[in-house]
């Protein structure tokens, strides 16, 4: 094996997906989750190539891609958002290769803080993180249910939502929620959903008072939701869902962490889970009772 670790480059980063598509599907059907991974343009990593191309990299081997890494910075915050290898190439130190650049990223950017979401049964994976001084902290599940028979189940929101926009006033809103609940600010990431036409973003209003902010696509996933009073999730929750529900998308999904009360709200709504998440940081991060991610890569 003639491996060679390099930089990614955009015209790259489908093929780069695929590998991760091929990754995960491997790892979630060997542990009996079945095929849970779909192929999707790489939007989000073009995104985080061209804000910061130091935390993107390939693992290639005679031409052939056999490893992909991605990560991202924001003040504090290093987030490793796909770290994959080939399944027919596992256990050769690619991934700890991987790893090492994006702990270099993480140093370039001035990172305190290191922090990553992963399938709870990937437990070598895992082993990797700790070595690497990222525990396992949170758990963290995929929700889902149809949308038809949820409906019904659904209850008026106690919320009022209104469209966010990309005003400074708006972006100094999501700002300040953002830093009251993950310590961070995420406005580039803020530009990126609202420059989505697949998405749909609202502010959570109650009493008058924005309290919060809440994403759900097109394809009736709920994500990222922040709020900046933890007491309030239950409302935000289910004002959210009501707008997935209204979307023409077959099935309704958000990731929940294991200490939010959003879990019980799922939990009496009928949803499933389906798919079990660990969130591994270096330290105590964020307050989780007061956030949804929208999925592992993003958080």
């Amino acid at each position: 094996m003639s491996l060679v670790v390099r930089p990614a480059h955009t015209q790259e980063l489908a093929r780069a997906e695929e590998l991760v598509l091929q990754s995960i599907n491997d790892l979630s059907q060997r542990h009996g989750f079945g095929a849970v991974a779909t192929s999707r343009p790489p939007d989000f990593q073009t995104f985080c190539l061209q804000d910061d191309p130091r935390g993107v990299w390939l693992a290639e081997d005679e031409g052939q891609i056999v490893g992909f890494a991605l990560s991202w910075a924001c003040d504090r915050l290093w987030f490793l958002a796909e770290l994959f290898v080939a399944p027919d190439r596992q256990g050769l130190g690619i991934g700890n290769a991987l790893l090492h650049r994006g702990m270099q990223h993480a140093s370039q950017a001035g990172a305190s803080e290191k922090c990553l979401i992963t399938f709870a049964f990937n437990v070598v994976s895992q082993g990797l993180y700790v070595r690497h001084g990222l525990l396992p902290r949170l758990p963290i599940h995929l929700c889902s249910a149809e949308r038809e028979p949820l409906i019904p189940r659904l209850k008026g929101p106690a919320l009022r939502t209104a469209p966010i926009g990309a005003s400074a006033a708006d972006l100094a809103l999501l700002r300040k929620i953002d830093i009251a609940t993950l310590g961070i600010s995420r406005e580039k990431h803020h530009r990126y959903l609202l420059g989505d036409s697949r998405m749909k973003g609202v502010s959570l209003e109650d009493q008058g008072q924005r309290i919060g902010y809440a994403y759900v696509s097109a394809a009736g996933h709920i994500g990222p939701l922040a709020l900046m009073d933890g007491q309030a999730m239950s409302a935000a929750f289910e004002a959210a869902l009501a707008i997935a529900v209204a979307t023409e998308a077959r099935q309704i999904s958000a990731f929940v962490p294991g200490t939010s009360a959003a879990l019980a709200i799922a939990a009496r709504l009928g949803m499933r889970f389906t798919l079990p998440m660990v969130l591994m940081s270096t330290h105590d991060f964020g307050d989780w009772t007061r956030y949804l991610p929208r999925n592992p890569g993003f958080m």
